[in-house]
């Protein structure tokens, strides 16, 4: 459904989003469903009596129009409006829209005046989709009014070659382009695509690319000026870095500051509607790694990562290759001997390597201990043995909780701690992050920090979960979100104390009727913890749960 609406294609994806609706969340479709449904018969008359009005006044205005038609919201697009303003049923305006199929962008704009003229609009709800259209090439007006009897509904507005766009998107225009020659004026809805295909190129790690390819999927945008006038669709909160990636790679890569409106701002500074951005530039300037913390571009988070990736790539091979000849020299062995064909092709055979470059590299990211690797061309009685010290002993362990449950798949000799920005707990897919004389940073693969630390592939480590480890229990704290009524927080208590969990802490405060409880809980296991959040769910009262940062 998410590319489906990236290529402009509506009609598939509303129909995939009702049937997963349907069967994913069952009891929520059946209860919004027949909620609905207790309105159709009284919403359908109001809709029809709607529809000859607005007929009867453009054709008294002598505005052409190719058809009219009504429609209840559909049943995802509710859930979704009522779950994120967490509102009742009756306050959605846009549960009924009627759309009008005219001839031409200018009956489009005439019909809009006359629907604001016939009935009230609704102030902030004008939107412009003709003059700004959205990146997957969805053009239409959109305004909601409220009619004489104080019932609010939205209009959607649109020429019959925009209603061909909105519903088959990308496909409507595919058929157009068999046997033409060089770019045309449907050559907008390729881009992404070919944009998607740049993606596949430039990113060889298969999980990232689908983690970029999640966060363009779903680009709320707000359109840019450039100082000459052109028009950047970006995604909301777009920072002026993204901006300047959209312009040119290398403008990106040499931004040193940017003027918003004529003034200088922050490169973090969130980007809004109709705001005027001048980049400034500087020859020679290098991207940030900082900036992957705020940059939301799928564009700028790659163009960055790739440089980082370089740099950090060019100068492991180098730390590499001086600490193994600094261990070679320590050890008394020639490098010369080293380097014999037979010898160097066996070693890099064992490590699956192509090259002595990439044996270097992974010496210098620290994912090989330079003793390894040389004992590897030396028998280890021919290497006279020394006391070890500093990082250089790395033994197994794990920070914060003692002897812990995660090694290293392949490796028996790297010390590894669990992340404390997600805190894994067993049972929980797990990503290994190599850092810079700290060991292995271990990470849940959900955590949101994960897609800013693995701008380099090559210090992703592969690690699991030590089965034959205790079963010690793991602190977890959680979000619940509750209605404010007598009782609720002892409900909450006495479920989890019901499912044999502890609780360690508990805090409670309430905000415009609505309470929030953070609780610290002690959990086994990701199947624990997921059987916790279940029971606090069913409780009266509980509005969501989640799972909070440590």
């Amino acid at each position: 459904a998410p590319i489906a609406n990236r290529l402009g294609m509506s009609k598939v994806k509303n129909e995939l989003e009702e049937l997963a609706f349907k069967y994913l969340e069952p009891k929520a479709y059946e209860t919004l469903r027949s909620q609905v449904e207790s309105r159709r018969r009284t919403t359908e008359g109001m809709i029809e009596e709607l529809k000859k009005t607005i007929t009867a006044t453009l054709a008294e205005s002598q505005v052409p129009v190719i058809h009219i038609d009504g429609r209840i919201k559909r049943l995802f697009s509710i859930h979704q409006k009522l779950k994120r303003q967490k509102i009742d049923l009756d306050q959605v305006y846009d549960l009924v829209a009627l759309r009008i199929i005219t001839g031409s962008v200018r009956d489009c704009y005439a019909t809009l005046g006359i629907i604001h003229h016939t009935w009230s609009p609704v102030p902030g709800r004008i939107k412009d989709f003709i003059a700004t259209p959205r990146p997957n090439g969805y053009q239409s007006l959109h305004t909601s009014v409220v009619s004489e009897r104080g019932f609010p509904f939205e209009v959607q507005i649109r020429s019959s070659e925009m209603h061909r766009t909105a519903e088959e998107g990308i496909a409507a225009h595919w058929k157009y382009k068999e046997g033409r020659v060089g770019a045309g004026r449907d050559e907008q809805y390729f881009v992404w695509l070919r944009q998607l295909l740049e993606w596949q190129q430039e990113i060889r790690d298969p999980q990232e690319f689908l983690q970029n390819l999640k966060i363009d999927l779903y680009p709320e945008e707000v359109y840019i000026f450039t100082p000459k006038g052109e028009v950047k669709a970006l995604p909301r909160d777009a920072s002026p870095v993204d901006f300047a990636y959209s312009i040119h790679t290398d403008v990106g890569h040499q931004c040193v500051g940017a003027r918003i409106n004529g003034k200088m701002v922050p490169l973090r500074t969130r980007l809004r509607n109709g705001d005027i951005v001048e980049i400034l530039t500087t020859s020679g300037h290098r991207p940030s790694r900082d900036w992957l913390n705020f940059v939301v571009t799928s564009r700028a988070r790659n163009k960055i990562k790739h440089f980082i990736h370089s740099e950090e790539k060019t100068r492991s091979l180098e730390l590499g290759r001086r600490l193994f000849e600094k261990e070679a020299r320590r050890f008394g062995v020639n490098m010369k001997s080293l380097t014999e064909p037979v010898s160097v092709n066996k070693v890099l055979t064992e490590y699956g390597m192509q090259k002595v470059d990439d044996l270097f590299a992974a010496i210098g990211y620290g994912k090989l201990p330079a003793r390894s690797v040389l004992a590897k061309f030396v028998p280890s009685e021919q290497l006279k043995e020394t006391p070890e010290t500093g990082i250089a002993s790395v033994v197994r362990r794990v920070l914060g909780t003692g002897a812990d449950k995660i090694k290293v798949r392949g490796f028996d000799d790297l010390l590894v701690f669990r992340a404390r920005c997600c805190n894994p707990i067993r049972g929980e897919q797990i990503i290994g992050y190599i850092t810079r004389g700290k060991g292995v940073s271990v990470h849940s693969s959900t955590c949101p920090n994960v897609v800013n630390l693995l701008y380099d592939p090559e210090r992703r480590i592969e690690v699991e979960w030590d089965k034959g480890a205790d079963s010690s229990p793991y602190t977890v704290r959680l979000s619940i979100q509750v209605e404010d009524r007598k009782g609720i927080l002892a409900d909450v208590s006495s479920k989890i104390a019901g499912i044999n969990t502890n609780i360690r802490n508990v805090e409670a405060t309430v905000d415009d009727q609505r309470g929030r409880i953070d609780m610290t809980v002690e959990i086994s296991d990701l199947k624990h913890l997921q059987k916790v959040i279940k029971s606090l769910r069913s409780v009266e009262g509980v509005l969501d749960v989640e799972r909070a940062a440590r």
